[in-house]
């Protein structure tokens, strides 16, 4: 009887251990976040090459050195702040066109065909040779400034009272600005009278939505070849702007500007998973589990709690290995990670 108790005893505790243990993982379940430090052991050949593949591609990826030295230092700015701070250069006049050097004018005098000029090339110091005139200063000046100018011109040596003039750029050649990144045909484009950040996409041919991002920037000069002259970025969020939300974006372009609309980052989704590729980053915050979907989801066979984020952090490559069924499965959604740009996915087979 005594042996009885003694190993009733011993059956007790052992089964306490056990509950009191389970009970303590299930603590650890629930309080721990379901990531760890991992490594890369356990992929097939095929992942490890696709890994590598990938990044062989990544390094040999050109960064935009030109555009952040261009913008190294200068002072950034949201459409909003700028156009606060810089309201002179949204006035009406700056709207009109300035004529300068190269560009082509029609100049018409009513009634007067002997005095009426087509296809008048303005000279690069900003000089027209005009009849019974002579030379003209009209660089910096808008098309109305240049019809005044003509017809008191005219009126002033007694030559024609009351003309009536009309002066009409035929070719914008003085001045021009740039569309680089992701659009269809980047390029130097002439700038003509109140064009907008809209119709320089419209000049480019449009966004290449499938490479693009969502932000973007105008390098701008302002107050050119004088002791102020200064370069300032200002920043554009394209989705709104594209879906009519904030028409402020729209800014009116000036010389030299260079409107560059961003890349889409991409992540890469490799393994287990029923659509492997490369994915754009379409959302700012995008979770493990909401890429895990864009790639049609775990195969049958997937390591689902053994996925692991390869992740480069200043340089130094970090892999994190995710127990995503504790997420999805645990109530635990407020846990997801969040995937960055360049970030590699790799679920790995089950060996069960």
């Amino acid at each position: 009887m005594q042996k009885i108790k003694q190993l009733s005893v011993i059956i007790i505790g052992f089964v306490s251990c056990i509950i009191i243990s389970a009970c303590a993982d299930n603590g650890q379940m629930l309080n721990h976040p379901p990531i760890s430090a991992g490594g890369i052991d356990g992929l097939k050949a095929t992942e490890l090459n696709q890994l590598s593949e990938i990044k062989k591609k990544q390094s040999q990826v050109k960064k935009d050195v030109g555009l952040k030295k261009l913008i190294q230092g200068a002072d950034s700015y949201t459409a909003e702040q700028y156009l606060l701070k810089f309201s002179q250069f949204n006035t009406h006049r700056m709207k009109d066109y300035i004529v300068g050097g190269y560009d082509v004018l029609d100049i018409i005098v009513y009634e007067e065909d002997d005095l009426s000029r087509k296809n008048v090339r303005v000279s690069a110091d900003g000089m027209i040779t005009f009849p019974l005139i002579g030379r003209l200063q009209v660089s910096g000046t808008t098309p109305s400034d240049i019809e005044r100018h003509i017809a008191h011109e005219l009126e002033k040596g007694q030559f024609l009272l009351n003309a009536h003039v009309s002066v009409t750029v035929t070719e914008y050649k003085s001045k021009q600005f740039m569309v680089l990144g992701s659009v269809k045909k980047p390029g130097t484009f002439p700038l003509k009278a109140r064009e907008t950040v809209l119709d320089a996409i419209s000049k480019a041919g449009g966004i290449d939505f499938e490479q693009s991002g969502k932000q973007g920037m105008i390098v701008r000069t302002l107050f050119p070849d004088t002791p102020e002259q200064k370069k300032i970025a200002i920043h554009i969020d394209f989705e709104t702007l594209l879906e009519g939300r904030n028409q402020t974006a729209n800014l009116m372009l000036m010389n030299d500007d260079m409107l560059y609309i961003s890349q889409a980052e991409h992540i890469y989704i490799i393994g287990q998973v029923k659509n492997p590729g490369s994915y754009p980053l379409v959302k700012q915050k995008m979770t493990i589990v909401e890429a895990i979907s864009i790639a049609g989801g775990f195969t049958q066979i997937a390591s689902r709690n053994h996925t692991r984020i390869i992740r480069m952090e200043q340089g130094v490559e970090k892999v994190i290995e995710i127990r995503v069924d504790e997420i999805t499965q645990s109530g635990r959604k407020n846990k997801d990670i969040q995937i960055y740009g360049g970030d590699i996915i790799v679920v790995p087979e089950s060996f069960f």
